[in-house]
């Protein structure tokens, strides 16, 4: 039987061998490779910005100094996924689960099962005054909040830093926020609105 004839062709130091039918199979390996890595690099790409690049633009002063009104913040989306939110974490969430709104973003002050209660400005959790709150401005209005409100299962009572912009639990609008309801953690400020890049804490 006739061994089959390979021919090599160089250029510029490399070289490509195709067998007696014409076809350069190490050139199309070399083409399959790059096709199937553009590919995974693609796909990695948008892994990466639909779990970490969702991107709110903060309405209003309510998340001040921490986020500038109008600046722009990226949301993890896969936190929650793993773990469940906790207490001080920044979310993004459709108030009311409407996602035909724009997304509010705001601190969590109590968890599920608490109760909630603010009495002369100060935030009481189970009764008791909450030692996060200290960080912050007394509240003028309570709202909502004025009579004590127990969560439940899976139920979350978020306020804004500006604790003198009511427009976060206290409020009828917002209320309280169901683990369904959020979106994910706010993780990084970007430069916009006059605020600064820095990651949210």
């Amino acid at each position: 039987m006739a061994r089959r004839q390979r021919t090599s062709y160089s250029t510029k130091g490399l070289s490509f061998y195709q067998d007696e039918s014409g076809i350069n199979f190490h050139l199309i390996r070399e083409i399959l490779l790059w096709i199937l890595t553009t590919i995974i690099a693609a796909g990695l790409a948008f892994v990466l910005v639909i779990a970490f690049g969702f991107r709110v633009s903060v309405i209003g002063d309510s998340m001040t100094p921490a986020i500038a009104e109008g600046q722009t913040v990226l949301v993890n989306r896969l936190q929650y996924r793993l773990t469940s939110p906790k207490r001080e974490d920044v979310v993004a969430f459709y108030a009311g689960g409407n996602e035909d709104t724009h997304p509010y973003v705001k601190r969590i002050a109590a968890m599920p099962e608490e109760t909630v209660q603010i009495v002369d400005g100060q935030l009481l959790i189970n009764g008791v005054p909450d030692i996060h709150s200290e960080a912050y401005d007394k509240m003028q209005d309570p709202g909502m909040a004025a009579q004590e409100i127990t969560l439940g299962e899976n139920e979350y009572f978020v306020l804004g830093d500006n604790r003198n912009s009511r427009e976060d639990s206290r409020d009828a609008s917002i209320g309280i926020v169901t683990a369904d309801e959020i979106i994910g953690q706010t993780w990084l400020a970007l430069p916009s609105a006059g605020g600064s890049l820095h990651r949210v804490e």
